[in-house]
């Protein structure tokens, strides 16, 4: 199998003529939600067109309004979408892991971003661009009803995100998006569950859309009260009923 590569965030292009890299690319997109539903077919031919991306931890991936021309789906690492306004407050839209896509809307529209993507670690990704993507989906449609189906959840997603900025405060935001990250990048202990990212306050803040003086008050309100801790930026949830009850 033979790779070329042309520095950080740059592709490593893979031999198609290679039946085992080939393989790979299709066993990894069964994998995944985005593709679980496809047939062996459609994944032969989604994955024929698969690239390699890597990027080190702190990279941009993209800015909002750059020509939106790949799907991204993350092997290993994690990555944030975010907006910015004007004065450079930053409101954290998703983070996505491993075997989660992001980008997928260039791949229907060929539109600007909408949003921002940066590298939260080091991180592997499998892409697709526009221009293959619409190649294989004309031949194999379920490829584009499953991308149909993606973005309606992340639409309702959206929906959710904007009920929680008009009808919860920052302490109730806090205390969904804690429960939310425990349940999707949660491990358990004997102390509770562990989100098993490491969360600055800001980090925190950008993804509830609230000031980072404010997520510390919340924080230091749920550290004094034990229901969660925190070590080495990383947060346990100890106490999840009484969590809950702060959102209100």
């Amino acid at each position: 199998m033979s790779q070329t590569a042309s520095g950080p965030g740059r592709p490593v292009v893979t031999t198609h003529a290679d039946a085992a890299a080939l393989g790979e690319h299709a066993q990894f997109l069964a994998g995944i939600q985005l593709f679980a539903t496809l047939d062996a077919e459609d994944l032969h031919d989604l994955a024929a067109v698969t690239r390699r991306h890597a990027f080190h931890q702190g990279e941009i991936i993209f800015h909002r309004d750059d020509p939106g021309t790949t799907l991204f789906v993350i092997k290993t690492g994690r990555v944030r979408i975010y907006i910015s306004s004007q004065e450079g407050q930053e409101v954290a839209l998703a983070v996505f892991g491993a075997g989660e896509a992001f980008g997928e809307l260039a791949l229907l529209d060929g539109q600007p971003r909408s949003a921002s993507a940066v590298a939260i670690e080091p991180t592997e990704t499998y892409c697709i661009q526009r221009a293959d993507f619409i190649a294989v989906a004309t031949h194999r449609p379920r490829i584009a009803l499953q991308m149909l189906a993606t973005l309606a959840h992340r639409l309702r997603q959206t929906d959710a995100m904007v009920e929680d900025l008009l009808f919860l405060d920052v302490h109730g935001r806090v205390a969904k998006k804690l429960l939310e990250l425990a349940e999707t990048n949660g491990t358990r202990t004997a102390e509770g569950i562990r989100i098993d990212m490491k969360l600055t306050q800001s980090d925190l803040a950008a993804m509830v859309g609230a000031s980072r003086e404010s997520v510390n008050k919340v924080m230091s309100y749920l550290l004094d009260k034990q229901y969660v801790s925190v070590e080495k930026r990383k947060i346990t949830v100890m106490r999840l009923a009484e969590l809950r009850k702060r959102i209100c």
